[in-house]
């Protein structure tokens, strides 16, 4: 990643859409030169234009914005997807983070909280509005009450109270804290998970185990 964070937009709304591009371009450290109102476009243009962050509502006309993420995330899994959107449901949230979104965030959130949820996902957060979070940890904690989950058997305590904090977005100088560990030593049991879990993102392991999704 370059000096200068790089942001791209698809959003249908053109008021939405403009206010936030002018948002991001007065913030120093970030640009956004590149907007499209449709996911067409945004599909066309972005292998193209390779931004660091892709903001992106759900509901667009025509391609869905989790077909648009899907889609990217398979060809150019290092390009980070924050979705922007008035839906609550649960449904929606978690088909999204599954296709490969990193954040969620509703449009009510204001402006400075967006840039600094932009800001926590560049540096490996994944920031989402309360109301979303609570719905996210609530369907994570309900996991040890299927224990007949075949990744059980290959993460260990250890490694599965790191993945725990990885659900909650915590940044791994975060998780060192809760869990009195070195960073170091986060990077490493995250390392191991992605390994044991087949997965590339925090948030496709976090589905992996969640789902059971053994492939070995």
């Amino acid at each position: 990643m370059t000096n200068t964070l790089n942001i791209c937009i698809v959003e249908d709304s053109d008021d939405y859409r403009n206010a936030l591009q002018e948002t991001i371009n007065v913030t120093p450290g970030f640009s956004c030169n590149h907007s499209y109102g449709n996911g067409e476009s945004a599909l066309k243009k972005i292998p193209i234009y390779m931004p660091d962050i892709v903001l992106v509502d759900i509901g667009l006309p025509g391609i869905s914005g989790l077909e648009l993420i899907k889609e990217i995330k398979e060809k150019f899994p290092k390009i980070q997807f924050m979705v922007l959107t008035v839906s609550e449901e649960g449904d929606k949230i978690f088909n999204a983070l599954k296709v490969g979104a990193s954040g969620y965030l509703l449009k009510s959130t204001p402006p400075k909280k967006i840039i600094e949820a932009i800001r926590d996902l560049a540096n490996g957060g994944a920031p989402m509005s309360r109301k979303i979070a609570r719905l996210v940890v609530a369907s994570f904690q309900e996991l040890p009450a299927v224990l007949e989950n075949p990744y059980d058997k290959i993460l260990t305590n250890r490694e599965k109270d790191v993945l725990k904090e990885l659900s909650k977005g915590l940044l791994y100088k975060n998780i060192a804290s809760v869990l009195n560990i070195s960073i170091e030593t986060v990077k490493s049991h995250c390392h191991n998970i992605y390994s044991k879990l087949h997965a590339t993102t925090r948030t496709e392991a976090i589905n992996n185990y969640k789902n059971g999704n053994k492939s070995i």
